[in-house]
């Protein structure tokens, strides 16, 4: 356990005494201090916790597969940065990459060489992506990707599904999943129904509800952008067959198939669920696990279509911070790792999924809670309904009351589990076989209270 001193240094703990009030504790006036500052006391909206309750933890710290608090609390946490901490949170080989290139400057607005190493590694892993362009974020790869894909193909409507999420750009948010389906809100304010008129949301895995878009919008239809495994109302794989539907469906009718693997891209496999399932995409997504831990995002795909982009074509889009040194040094690092060791972590990773969906799943069944468990890979949900979980209607069945019980159960056991029953939780390289069976007592201690 840490004490709060060694968790903060002096200086901290100088400027937080005047705030203190009695017994409360060190992270009650963290939250507090925040509260006045941001909107909820966060930069992102499911930190909050609101559809859990209870308190959010304020992280002081984290290294392999554990999270310290900064009232020393440890917990073996299942978030993992959202996805990207595939290796273990600060892997020495990681954190090394960055320092190295912290020290010769942390960001040029030029070009340097780490940006096309890092892009040799990821084309490497991903055949269909011919050009790419790295930007900071997945919300602005997906919404750069939309604008490649309208002046490409001349066309204005992109089809989306329900309840996946791609980002808070405008067009975009319309029955997303992700944190606006955890807060009940069911698009966003602000989003002007002529921006949102030309997105043609679509329940996930019905390929009839495809067929009936391409009937009536024939010739108007610029893309498909789809999570090929969904993560973002929990974990929901595609039906045996749907991505092959997708891609036959759009080569017949020149639409571009946009994969956004933010998420699944070197998470499920080395090269994506594009790999896992066989299907190649004409534009894919990607973010997280390329940069290591560090806010990144690139959009890529097929040489043609990527033409378009300035300065070689008529489609502008530009960062300061796109391709910045630390980010890149931590994706090298991290895709290095990940290409080296992908024969045994894959499985190694898939196996303890497995093993920890099942075990937390008879937990709740000893205790007559009714969970479904889903998972490709190193991501998985527990649906707190019955029944498996194909689209979002099925996903909104859940009993969001029992999940928020457990999770604070889960919480108040030391395990750190994504504060929504439609996020996805995911397991790292520095997860072991007793931290899996560590996290199963733990549920059995939950479903029992």
């Amino acid at each position: 356990m840490l004490t709060p001193i060694g968790l903060y240094g002096s200086n901290t703990l100088a400027i937080l005494e005047p705030m203190a009030g009695g017994n409360k504790r060190l992270s009650a006036q963290l939250r507090a201090r925040a509260e006045k500052l941001f909107p909820g006391g966060v930069n992102s909206p499911v930190r909050a916790f609101r559809a859990v309750g209870g308190e959010a933890p304020m992280v002081m710290r984290a290294s392999g597969c554990r999270l310290w608090d900064a009232d020393g609390n440890e917990y073996i946490d299942y978030v993992g940065s959202w996805g990207p901490i595939i290796l273990g949170h600060a892997a020495p080989e990681v954190v090394e990459a960055v320092q190295r290139a912290a020290a010769e400057g942390m960001s040029f607005g030029a070009s340097t060489p780490a940006e096309a190493e890092l892009a040799e590694l990821v084309v490497g892993a991903l055949p269909s992506i011919e050009m790419l362009r790295f930007v900071s974020s997945g919300t602005e790869a997906t919404m750069s990707a939309i604008r490649v894909a309208r002046a490409f193909t001349g066309r204005k409507y992109i089809i989306k599904f329900e309840g996946c999420y791609h980002g808070h750009a405008d067009s975009l948010l319309v029955k997303a999943g992700s944190g606006v389906a955890t807060l009940g809100i069911p698009g966003s304010a602000g989003v002007l129904e002529e921006q949102a008129c030309y997105t043609l949301a679509l329940p996930f895995n019905s390929e009839e509800g495809v067929a009936q878009a391409f009937a009536k919008y024939k010739d108007g239809i610029a893309a498909i952008i789809v999570e090929p495994i969904v993560g973002n109302m929990g974990c929901v794989p595609p039906q045996p067959g749907y991505l092959k539907t997708l891609r036959e469906i759009t080569q017949k009718n020149g639409t571009l198939l946009i994969f956004d693997e933010v998420m699944t891209g070197f998470r499920v496999a080395f090269g994506g669920a594009q790999e896992l399932y066989g299907v190649r995409p004409d534009m894919t997504i990607l973010g997280k696990i390329i940069g290591g831990g560090l806010p990144v995002g690139a959009y890529g795909g097929r040489a043609d279509i990527m033409r378009m982009v300035a300065p070689l074509g008529p489609v502008y889009q530009a960062g300061t911070l796109s391709g910045n040194p630390l980010a890149m040094a931590a994706g090298i690092a991290t895709l290095r790792r990940l290409k080296s060791e992908r024969q045994s972590l894959y499985p190694r990773l898939e196996s303890l999924s497995s093993t920890l969906m099942v075990g937390v799943t008879h937990a709740a069944q000893e205790n007559g809670v009714q969970v479904t468990a889903q998972g490709v890979g190193a991501m998985f949900t527990w649906f707190f309904r019955a029944g498996e979980v194909r689209d979002w209607d099925d996903a909104a069945e859940s009993n969001t009351a029992q999940f928020a019980s457990f999770h604070r159960g889960m919480l108040e056991n030391g395990i750190y589990l994504p504060p929504s029953q439609f996020e996805a939780a995911f397991l790292s390289a520095a997860h072991s076989e007793e931290d899996v069976q560590r996290t199963i007592r733990a549920a059995h201690e939950t479903f029992a209270a």
